[in-house]
């Protein structure tokens, strides 16, 4: 046992450092004379003492205590280093082994303290180096060694440079410039309203504002296009006119609503960046002593941190004007200065080193974070949008501070490593890349600076394997570190470089942001007046999701800001409380692997586990299928049973038949469990074939005399039938061992046999039947469902659509699908009469309406295709059909107020018997006939006795709105696969939640907010493309909703080079009235760009080189015409890759003056032109007279489609 005074703590982390990583260094060190001992001999861990605790203010961090040794500075770069230190943090007086993170240090402090060491020392220190020696003993050994070596990277000071020239804009102004000239919008305005109670000095507050616009270039910058280029155009002087507006004469209670009105509206006017000042100020007057000030701000010419400048400089040079001076020192450097040197200093060679670290870092990452929207994702982002609070406890916040501190992170790390889980868990992605704004001011000049600075940061998180959140606190600790050590290459070069696949849509590389605000902020404090800031909706966002925190002393604090384009607000308000359930698991448990972090909180599980699968209901179970369709022979005996073309057949002579046919199988051996073949066609030989198999003890298992040799042949073989029932007509039948019984050439044999009812002994755990569903290894696979799951179907649907002995329903599915069970049983156990559908009447919409209506239906299924065709046609109101059942495929359409009968999704796989989930489409005015954009119809909830769990890969279940693989349990689960024990253990697997089995579905889909469940096709069909995950289903969704689109379907072909492509199969809507005006508006269409062209075209060419006219060839950004150089530069690179092809035959649409033409033709053996101006047309033809070569071109005038060679 080692001394105390012989133990240096500072030199044991140091010892320990080099042999742990930095989330296993112990926070605290306890030095004791002897370890406390158990009886035994043991080490008594109850009776080790705390750690001191001591309380810090400062930031309000509660922290652990310093050494029990404060020791001051002992050389002089340890005394400079504790004047930093002291500085930055805010504190009198700093000790030599005080850890900065634990005095309230985070990143965006180190940062002002690095770039202190930069100008002090004159070395280009890397941020990671204080995380890693974190104490001043620590950091002045890194700087000395630094010194001693020279290492560090010198980069040159910035430097005011000539206002005579053209000062170009910085990269982040370039970009926010150029989406201004793409759309002119609000969304990146910067709003403020502050309330101002007391005697206000409106002179004053006049002066300090006008002060600071002359103080700060930035704020009198507009912005001009020279020679293609835009600059920074700084007024040498000018005012801010203070706009006062008197609200005194309105009630107090329609004052405050005027002020959000005139709040909101002031913050949504956009702005020109043409015109300075970039900068508006309104003060409204409410009373004598009440007033509220707009501020708005373009944010090319500010960012978050000038923002506290502002307000700091408002404050000190209000109270300085209103004593009569002004006590602010001049600027040593403007922005215009950084912009001109950023440009000078990121020259090729200095990019290329910054590039080569983010190339490495972003390789292959993904460019998409695919959140679940409530709505289809706009074809261009609108920028709409709306903020939701969010709000931590100051417990669960100093948790997490201290967390932080014993992992060796900040709080911002440990807060976006929690915000990753959530994101992953939302998006079903393990690879994410989140963005965070950074200050970017790691030069301490730039720290007093008004002006656009913010950069973002691309961080990537993995969460692959499954870590600990510890695991993945240091991952993200090492890349915030990295990012922040490559923080100043610009976000829009980087974009420039890994030029991602770009849209309008959404923005390029980061959809989502998280900031923990840790700028130097600065309360409005003005003489004489009470001051609060006002909070209002402005309605505007950036993203697809931003995430915006502050530290107060209250805790953790601030909002989330959504676009109201994808999301509803009850979305990202859930969101916010799983984020919150989050948290608190973490600092519970920081070491429980990510995939175990709850997001759900009690009540909400208890929702999504318990309540919304509160399906019991009551049934018989100790019956059989054929017993029930018995009791109704006993019941109504001459009641008809089935109808088909060739006839009907009543309860008893039905009973009579397949009485007879069921002692036959006996004879043949068939018992409970015992498979027989069904291979017959759809008629009353089916219905009866099926019921005597049942009434015999045996399992049917239909075979559908359509399918291929090899099909049948595999089913006969794999299910190993011993009898097989069949009609001597259906002479296709392979090769099998079974014993063959034809109902057609048989029934004379078979009819001799008894009439009545016959025991069998079965039960209602045996099997039922055996119904082959497609495999993924290409062989179907047979599912073993039994009487007491078929009984739960049957019972539901009889309660649920009320069937009774009057019901007419329809049997259209051959019986190798499962959609016949449900077509069959319920209505043959419930004394209704089925009527089998003639197969030509399906192919016809019109014709199958009509007989539906002529035969009275009260009850149909069909399947979606078929059944979204009869909802577009008109109904009368008087028939007899009260539910259309819909199943087997996703539901586009809702059904029109005015059809006479209820509309029924449907879903379920053939392992749950059919039917898993059913609810009703309510009913949406003109739906049909606009196709609006509306949400695909949901599948509705679970039947009775079933449960359904939406879980993500770990067996999680997944929020509301989330999307996971739709898992089933309950009364209609299959038994599993005919000799396939491996894929039943890997289908059918125990249910974490219930002593009961769960299957596996492999079907995606999400739960609504109201319990419905939506369908979002398979997980296998999710099909990815150039990095998009790309639902095609969607696709489709959208082409229905075009008029001129009856039917669509999408698919994900390759064509002969191997390249994924997108095709979509439409069928055109044949309405007449539709298409005329569709080619009415496409020749209005191609009307206005005819007469562009010509108008364009006909202008005088300003060059004399007839081959090098350009007219019409102007920038898409500024308007102006393109420089000269620049498209000779364009057209020799254009052409120099043309002809590395090699073309011999080559057609140019919209061939205009001919600038490729008269380069390439004269290498071709032949050239067409088409151009659908007539003056280009004719100038091409004075141009192929002057120039050699052009002989073998054929030149078109008119639309390139009308082209018919």
């Amino acid at each position: 046992m080692l001394k105390e005074r012989s133990l240096n703590l500072s030199d044991l982390r140091i010892f320990l450092k080099e042999k742990l990583p930095q989330y296993m260094l112990p926070s605290a060190f306890v030095t004791l004379k002897a370890l406390p001992l158990t009886p035994n001999g043991k080490v008594d861990r109850h009776a080790l003492p705390m750690p001191e605790i001591t309380a810090f203010t400062q930031n309000g961090h509660l922290t652990l205590a310093k050494p029990s040794k404060f020791e001051l500075p002992r050389t002089p770069t340890e005394e400079i280093l504790a004047t930093m230190w002291a500085e930055v943090l805010g504190l009198k007086q700093v000790g030599i082994d005080d850890r900065f993170f634990e005095l309230g240090g985070h990143s965006l402090l180190a940062t002002q303290l690095t770039s202190r060491v930069r100008q002090t020392f004159s070395l280009e220190l890397p941020l990671s180096s204080l995380f890693e020696a974190p104490t001043i003993r620590e950091y002045s050994k890194v700087i000395e060694d630094a010194q001693k070596s020279q290492k560090g990277l010198q980069i040159p000071a910035i430097a005011p440079v000539s206002r005579s020239e053209n000062i170009p804009l910085s990269f982040a102004q370039q970009r926010l410039w150029f989406l201004n000239q793409l759309e002119t919008s609000t969304a990146y305005n910067m709003p403020t309203a502050v309330n101002l109670s007391g005697k206000l000095q409106i002179q004053a507050l006049d002066q300090a504002l006008n002060e600071i616009v002359q103080r700060h270039e930035a704020l009198r910058t507009s912005f001009k296009v020279v020679n293609g280029s835009p600059i920074q155009v700084i007024s040498p002087n000018q005012s801010l006119p203070l706009l006062l507006v008197n609200l005194q004469h309105l009630p107090k209670i329609e004052q405050s609503a005027e002020v959000e009105r005139r709040a909101i509206a002031f913050a949504q006017q956009p702005f020109d960046l043409t015109q300075s000042l970039l900068l508006r100020v309104t003060l409204l007057q409410l009373g004598e002593e009440s007033h509220v000030l707009l501020v708005n701000m373009h944010h090319i010419v500010s960012d978050g941190w000038s923002m506290g400048i502002f307000i700091r400089e408002l404050s000190a040079l209000y109270e300085a004007f209103s004593g009569g001076n002004s006590p602010l020192p001049p600027l040593p450097i403007q922005y215009a200065d950084f912009a001109h040197w950023q440009r000078q200093w990121l020259t090729r060679e200095v990019l290329d080193d910054r590039l080569k670290y983010w190339k490495q870092k972003l390789a292959s990452a993904p460019t998409i974070l695919e959140l679940p929207t409530d709505r289809p994702r706009p074809p261009v982002q609108s920028f709409r949008g709306s903020t939701q609070q969010f709000q931590l406890d100051p417990q669960l916040t100093e948790q997490l501070k201290s967390l932080s501190q014993q992992s060796g992170a900040t709080l911002f790390m440990t807060l976006l490593a929690a915000f990753a889980i959530l994101l992953s868990r939302y998006s079903n992605q393990n690879d994410l890349v989140i963005g965070s704004p950074i200050a970017n001011r790691n030069r301490s000049e730039l720290e007093s600076l008004i002006g656009f600075f913010v950069n973002t940061l691309m961080l990537r998180i993995d969460l692959k394997n499954n870590p600990t959140f510890g695991e993945l606190l240091e991952q993200v600790r090492q890349t915030a570190l990295d990012a922040y050590a490559h923080q100043d290459l610009p976000f829009e070069k980087l974009v420039e470089e890994l030029q991602p696949d770009r849209d309008l849509e959404r923005n390029p590389l980061v959809q989502v942001v998280f900031a923990l605000q840790n700028a130097p902020t600065s309360s409005l404090s003005l003489p004489n007046l009470s001051i609060n800031l006002l909070e209002f909706d402005y309605r505007s966002v950036r993203f697809d999701l931003e995430f915006h925190l502050w530290d107060v002393p209250e805790g953790l604090s601030g909002y989330f800001v959504y676009n109201t384009d994808l999301f509803n607000k009850t979305t990202i308000a859930r969101l916010a409380r799983h984020f919150q359930t989050l948290l608190q698991a973490v600092v519970a448990n920081p070491e429980q692997h990510v995939c175990s972090l709850p997001l759900l909180s009690a009540i909400e599980q208890h929702k999504i586990l318990k309540e919304w699968n509160h399906t019991s209901v009551n049934y018989p179970q100790n019956k059989c299928i054929h017993q029930l369709f018995e009791a109704q022979v006993e019941k109504s005996p001459d009641a008809v049973a089935v109808v088909c073309e060739e006839g009907q057949l009543t309860y008893q002579e039905l009973n009579r038949k397949a009485n007879q046919l069921a002692h036959h199988l006996q004879a043949l051996g068939v018992k409970p469990e015992t498979l027989v073949g069904i291979c017959v066609d759809r008629s009353l030989d089916l219905i009866v074939g099926l019921l005597g198999i049942l009434k015999a003890g045996g399992a049917y298992v239909p075979l559908d005399p359509s399918y291929p040799q090899a099909r049948l042949s595999y089913m006969l073989s794999d299910s190993d039938v011993s009898v097989l029932v069949t009609q001597q007509k259906l002479v296709a039948i392979p090769e099998h061992q079974a014993h063959i019984v034809y109902l057609d050439t048989d029934w004379e044999v078979i009819s001799r046999q008894s009439e009545d009812n016959l025991s069998s002994g079965i039960a209602a755990f045996n099997l039922a039947y055996v119904i082959y569903t497609s495999g993924s290894t290409g062989n179907p696979k047979g599912v073993l469902v039994a009487h007491k799951n078929l009984l739960n179907l049957v019972f539901w649907h009889q309660r649920a659509f009320e069937i009774n002995s009057l019901d007419r329903a329809t049997q259209l599915a051959k019986t190798a699908f499962d959609a016949s069970v449900w077509e069959i049983w319920p209505y043959l156990a419930a004394g209704a009469s089925i009527y089998l559908v003639k197969p030509e009447l399906l192919s016809s919409p019109l014709q199958l309406q009509n007989w539906l209506v002529s035969k009275e239906i009260s009850i149909a299924f069909l399947p979606t295709p078929l059944a979204e065709e009869l909802l577009a046609l008109k109904w009368s109101e008087n028939i007899a059909l009260k539910f259309l059942l819909v199943g087997g495929d996703r539901l586009h359409y809702y059904p029109s107020a005015s059809l006479p009968f209820k509309v029924i999704n449907n879903y379920g796989p053939t392992e749950n018997t059919v039917v898993t989930t059913s609810g009703l489409i309510e009913e949406v005015t003109s739906a049909m006939s606009s196709k609006q954009a509306l949400p695909l119809p949901p599948i509705g909830r679970p039947i009775d006795n079933t449960q359904v769990y939406i879980l993500d890969s770990y067996l999680q279940p997944v929020p509301i709105g989330v999307a996971g693989e739709l898992h089933i349990a309950g009364d209609s689960l299959a038994r599993g696969y005919l000799n396939r024990p491996e894929l039943t253990a890997e289908k059918f697997i125990p249910n974490p939640f219930a002593r009961s089995r769960l299957y596996k579905t492999g079907d995606r889909a999400r739960y609504l907010s109201d319990g419905n469940i939506e369908f979002l096709g398979r997980i296998d069909n999710q099909v990815k493309l150039r990095g998009f995950r790309i639902e095609l289903g969607e696709i489709e969704s959208v082409l229905l909703q075009h008029s001129a689109v009856q039917k669509a379907v999408v698919m994900l072909r390759e064509d002969q080079f191997n390249n994924k492509r997108i095709v979509a199969y439409v069928v055109p809507n044949t309405n007449g009235s539709e298409n005329a005006r569709i080619n009415r508006s496409q020749a209005e269409h191609l009307s206005h760009w005819q007469k562009l062209y010509e108008q364009t075209y006909s202008q005088s060419p300003t060059h004399q080189d007839l081959s090098f006219n350009i007219i019409g060839w102007n920038s898409s950004y500024t308007g102006q015409p393109i420089p000269e150089e620049e498209m000779r530069e364009w057209v020799e690179n254009t052409v120099e890759r043309i002809l590395q092809l090699q073309p011999k035959r080559v057609l140019e649409i919209g061939c205009g003056t001919g600038l490729l033409l008269s380069r390439i033709a004269p290498h071709c053996s032949k050239y067409w032109g088409t151009d659908y101006s007539a003056w280009a047309i004719n100038y091409l033809q004075q141009l192929k007279k002057s120039v050699q070569g052009l002989d073998r071109v054929t030149l078109f005038q008119g639309w390139q489609m009308t082209l018919r060679q």
